[in-house]
């Protein structure tokens, strides 16, 4: 990789000859004969790793449609990805971005956010690999909400042309501008104006009145089995023990705020759907001795990325939920201030407010011309990450002004979200035959 601290000019040009090695077209590519691993298997390892009792509503969950499946299964398409070949520009993906995990949530200020939320996968790979992921998702979600595959692949090809477009812009951009940039748009339809809406709702008032009951003069967490569930008093110690060490993740000044909330109870929670069967933990906090100000902490357990083994021996972290805050800090534009890690009993977490206006797109929002409209969004804000996390002037060089790498996407996420399908129904013959166990998904 040339040196960041080159000339635009230079920078620019060493982009433009890695066509050389992969030609831009040639991202449309994807051929299934070239695997060498079996989709269910995959997933039966990964099962293996999470809680026995849990995986059933994982199995579930996937086993709702296409993109359902095509959520819960990074392990498989971070092995169909390492199969083809690469750019060479490598930037901090999101490793897991797919349209639900893009939303609102609250910055520092208090104000939304529209951004990506999710970074259990984050990791240092080929930047294309994001844009295949979120391609793919694009077309899986917009069949789901019966929109047409033209519609589909016209959604793709905004997607890549925005981010194409603004990977230009950020190249003439000092690195501290791209550093500072932020996404302003108005939301004119009603994808994104409808996640901004559900966020505004989402606070900790609203957790509290949803997730917890009265006991005496302080509030606990209800039961709500399988997902909301209280642990064993030795996990709830172990838990409660992990905070200190949090909180010396945090800036004096987040320390000195936390230190003002005194924890009251915790909570095993399920939630998402590639997620489930991993140990996630919630533990409601109040401020002084009302519940007035309660604070929701989530400690989600961070395992390592999916894309791990496929990468170089050095890029594999020591501490995962360190991983998981670095490459949220670098792709964020305003991260959750109570942002951190610790570890639980030996394992590697994450801790961060638990959905502190935070919502996510639905199916329903992603008809006709909203799926457009929000894949625009969703483009720029992958650049943008892209951007501050690698070498934007390298990838302008090599996306060029042309559409060819905008149709390339656009053929390989029509020919992957098709073979998703193919697997969704050997993983759903899976379950008929017992191979795979699917309980209730508990929604």
């Amino acid at each position: 990789m040339i040196a960041t601290n080159s000339g635009l000019q230079k920078r620019t040009e060493f982009g433009r000859g890695l066509r050389r090695k992969l030609k831009r077209s040639n991202h449309a590519l994807w051929d299934a004969t070239k695997r060498k691993h079996d989709p269910i298997e995959i997933v039966l390892e990964v099962n293996r790793k999470r809680i026995a009792e849990l995986v059933p509503i994982k199995m579930a969950r996937m086993a709702t449609s296409p993109f359902g499946f095509f959520r819960g299964s990074v392990p498989l398409m971070a092995a169909d990805l390492a199969t083809l070949p690469s750019s060479g520009i490598p930037v901090q993906i999101c490793g897991d971005a797919h349209v639900r995990n893009l939303g609102a949530f609250a910055g520092p200020d208090g104000r939304l956010v529209f951004d990506i939320n999710d970074f259990d996968e984050t990791i240092c790979a080929p930047w294309e690999w994001d844009l295949k992921r979120l391609g793919a998702s694009l077309v899986l979600a917009g069949r789901e909400a019966h929109s047409s595959d033209g519609v589909c692949r016209n959604a793709v090809l905004a997607c890549a042309e925005i981010y194409r477009r603004k990977m230009t812009e950020f190249s003439t951009m000092s690195s501290l501008d791209v550093e500072k940039y932020r996404i302003r748009r108005q939301f004119r339809g009603k994808p994104g104006s409808s996640v901004l809406q559900r966020a505004e709702k989402a606070t900790p008032a609203h957790n509290l009145a949803k997730l917890t009951i009265a006991r005496g003069k302080s509030r606990v967490f209800r039961e709500i089995r399988p997902v909301l569930t209280h642990p064993a008093e030795s996990r709830v110690r172990q838990v409660l023990q992990a905070l200190k060490p949090y909180r010396e993740t945090l800036p004096a000044s987040c320390q000195h705020a936390l230190d003002f909330y005194r924890a009251v109870d915790v909570a095993l929670k399920v939630a998402g759907t590639g997620s489930v069967g991993s140990h996630d933990y919630v533990v409601l906090h109040f401020a002084g001795d009302g519940v007035a100000d309660p604070l929701f902490l989530q400690i989600k357990q961070a395992l390592p990325s999916a894309y791990a083994r496929y990468g170089k021996a050095s890029d594999r972290a020591t501490h995962q939920g360190q991983r998981v805050v670095r490459g949220q800090r670098m792709l964020q534009s305003e991260s959750d201030i109570l942002l951190g890690w610790t570890s639980v009993a030996g394992e590697d977490y994450i801790v961060r407010q638990l959905g502190d206006h935070a919502s996510s797109i639905q199916p329903g929002d992603l008809k006709g011309v909203g799926l457009a409209e929000y894949a625009t969004t969703c483009g720029e804000v992958l650049a943008r990450g892209h951007a501050r996390s690698g070498d934007p002037a390298v990838l302008a060089g090599y996306l060029g002004m042309s559409d060819r790498w905008d149709k390339a996407l656009a053929k390989f996420a029509m020919s992957y979200a098709d073979q998703t399908s193919k697997d969704y129904e050997l993983f759903r013959k899976a379950i008929r035959s017992g191979k795979i166990k699917a309980g209730k998904t508990y929604s």
